[in-house]
Parts: structure tokens; C-alpha cells; sequence
């Protein structure tokens, strides 16, 4: 055993990485030369908005550390998200938040949390990396299974609630949401992951922040505003909870083009060009899940309130295989639980979802003997 892994910790060097889709597919771009192909890839992999942004620095004073929350972007997402800037902390995408939160509230090798699967896979992975235990309640018909959860919270400092949830794709129910929050108000933290939460405002939980202080929410500009690599996202909660979560998070956690870039995406032009971009998305989506739903040889279409769609189809390895040799990526889903044979296609442009369409139209696949899924009624 090398020296390296003698010292690290035991769990560090048995744990295996979350495989985000750059990292499943770096080790393929890196030992491609030609550059100009690799660019040329239609990424479906990530849930990113399609299409480049139009960003503009002004380049000053990068010569000093940057503000440890700058006030710009926090006045910016306080009118955004109507609530004080004292609620806000600004972090370096939504994932830090998740990783502070663990480490704020839960004591290595001794607390846990607790997640619903099949859900992001980040809140497993920071807890692994702190000693924090994971708890597994299962989700039932893509909804919380609260008597499981009941049954463990005690056990739990935080809980992790994605709402709409990644694979998945659909919101959770508002009133089982507010059972868990009733259920852990004096002994756990409730986290309500929002990263899609643009695609469905009208099912935001901020609000709640005033009614219950053990609740945190997760936001993002990855997503709906296109600022996947801008790595800035945001942690919303109680004064307290802010207050503690500050004494965790590095001095400068948003660089100054960050802040820069970000402030000016929340202004009024930015936030309109989000919203016809969510509008675009939503129409896409119904038109790819309405498609998905007429092929003989897809199983089931998952509903969606993001800007992604889950399908299980039993030719999930030769679609998967056939899109990828056409530089077409998608997310295989299947050794997510309970999401055996499961593809998930963000939506790219329309342009990127006819080629998706054309590329696996072209290719003749026997029908499937299973019944067809029949969506359940849109809210």
C-alpha cells in the first residue's frame, strides 16, 4: 500500500467518487486530439441550459480578495428571492451549501443523515467525506415514504429533500415536505433542494423559512439561468442558521468575476432572458415527452417539473451506445435504485433534441411487451 492511502482516512480511500457527467467522459476527451470534434459534442448529460451566454467583466481590482459575501450579489438575490440578504449565503454552487451543512450540524462518526432515493447523489458523498452516516428511506411512487422516514428521523441531524428531484424529475408534494418538517422540528435540519426550482416557482418553499426554522433551501444559477460554469449558487435560511453556516465556509468563497457575472444575470434584462429560456425549456420538454411516449420501445416517461426527462426503455444500453457514437450524451440512470433500465435526456435546443430524435428514429428496436406508462395529469 502506498504511503498516500496508509495515512488517509479508511473511508477516503474505499469511497467511490460521485461520477459527474464531465467526469464520466474526461478521460475520453483527454485522449482525443482533435479538439474542434470534442467541442462538437451535444452534451444531454448534465441538466445545463443550451447555447452560450453573453457575459461581460469589467476586469478591476482583481489584485484584491474579493468580499467575503459581496453585497451586490446579495442585494441582487434578496429582491430576486424576496427574502432579507441576513437569510442568504452565497456559496460556490449549490454543492457547497451541502457540504456546509453537514459539516455544521453533523459530528464526524457519531451523527447521520438522511436521504430519499433514488436523489442527488452529492448529499451521500459530502456526508462520506465528513463521517457523517447515511440513512436511506426510500422513495415510494416517486413520493416520501413518511412512515419510513417517521420511523428513522430520530436518528437523523439533517435531512436532504430534493424538490423537483434529480434523476427523477417531479416536485414532491408540499404537504408530505411540511410533515417532514413537523415531524423533525426539534431534533433535525430539514435541506429542501431547489437547483430546478425556476422550471416550477409557483412550488417554492422559501417562503416557509419564516415558519420553520429548522428548514433550509438550496438554489442555484446552474440551471435555468445558464451559469453552470460559474459555480454560484445559495444557501437560504434562518439568521441563525447563516450565522453558523459562516463560521464553516472558506474567507472568499465567490470569486469577483463570479459576484460580477451573477449580479448582473439578476438584474432585470438577465432575469427576463431566464424566463423565456425556462418557457423555451417547458415547451421542448412536452414536446420530447409527448415523442418519448409514442416510441414502441420506451417502457415509461417519468413526469418532470425540470428541465429533463427520465425514460426506461429495455434497449437502454444500444440507445445509450447509439447516441454516444454520434456524439450524442445522455445520463444512464439505471444503477440508481428502483431506476433500472433508466435513461435521462436534459433539454438542449430544439436543434440538439431532433438530432437526439433523428439519430435513434433511424434505428429500428422491437417493441416492447410491457404496458404503456401513462403520465400522470400536469399540475
Amino acid at each position: 500500500m502506498t504511503l498516500a492511502k496508509r495515512l488517509a482516512r479508511q473511508e477516503v480511500v474505499d469511497m467511490v467518487p460521485y461520477q459527474s457527467a464531465r467526469r464520466l467522459f474526461s478521460s475520453a476527451e483527454s485522449q482525443n486530439t482533435n479538439n474542434q470534434q470534442a467541442k462538437q459534442k451535444i452534451w444531454l448529460n448534465a441538466n445545463e441550459a443550451s447555447g452560450p451566454g453573453i457575459y461581460q467583466l469589467s476586469g478591476e481590482c482583481l489584485n484584491r480578495y474579493p468580499d467575503f459575501q459581496p453585497t451586490s450579489l446579495l442585494n441582487a438575490y434578496s429582491q430576486y428571492c424576496h427574502l432579507d440578504k441576513e437569510n442568504i449565503l452565497a456559496t460556490r454552487g449549490a454543492d457547497e451549501g451541502i457540504e456546509l451543512i453537514i459539516r455544521t450540524f453533523c459530528t464526524a462518526y457519531k451523527d447521520n443523515i438522511l436521504i430519499c432515493p433514488p436523489t442527488y447523489g452529492m448529499y451521500a458523498i459530502s456526508a462520506e467525506n465528513h463521517g457523517a452516516g447515511v440513512i436511506e428511506i426510500p422513495l415510494i411512487a416517486n413520493k416520501l415514504d413518511i412512515t419510513g422516514i417517521k420511523s428513522q428521523v430520530d436518528k437523523a441531524k439533517v435531512v436532504f429533500l430534493c424538490s423537483p428531484g434529480n434523476p427523477v424529475g417531479n416536485l414532491l408534494p408540499q404537504e408530505q415536505i411540511k410533515q417532514v418538517l413537523e415531524l423533525t422540528k426539534d431534533n433535525a435540519i430539514v435541506v429542501v433542494d431547489e437547483a430546478y426550482i425556476e422550471f416550477c416557482p409557483q412550488q417554492s418553499v422559501v417562503l416557509w423559512l419564516a415558519q420553520y426554522p429548522n428548514l433550509v433551501v438550496l438554489r442555484t444559477l446552474s440551471k435555468a439561468f445558464a451559469l453552470a460554469g460559474l459555480r454560484c449558487g445559495f444557501t437560504l435560511a434562518s439568521k441563525e442558521i447563516i450565522t453558523l453556516l459562516s463560521k464553516v465556509i472558506a474567507p472568499y468563497p465567490i470569486a469577483a468575476p463570479v459576484a460580477e457575472i451573477a449580479s448582473n444575470t439578476l438584474q432585470k434584462d438577465g432575469l427576463a432572458q431566464m424566463s423565456i429560456r425556462v418557457q423555451e425549456t417547458l415547451m421542448l420538454r412536452a414536446e420530447l415527452s409527448q415523442w418519448l411516449n409514442q416510441q414502441p420501445w420506451c417502457e415509461q416517461v417519468f413526469t418532470s417539473d425540470a428541465n429533463f426527462i427520465l425514460f426506461r426503455t429495455p434497449f437502454k444500453n444500444e440507445i445509450f451506445n447509439l447516441l454516444k457514437a454520434q456524439g450524442i450524451l445522455i445520463r444512464d440512470q439505471s444503477k440508481q435504485q428502483q431506476l433500472g433500465d433508466c435513461l435521462r435526456i436534459s433539454i438542449g435546443s430544439k436543434r440538439e433534441l431532433e438530432l437526439l430524435k433523428q439519430v435513434i428514429s433511424a434505428n429500428d428496436f422491437p417493441k416492447t411487451s410491457a404496458n404503456k406508462f401513462t403520465p400522470t395529469k400536469r399540475r
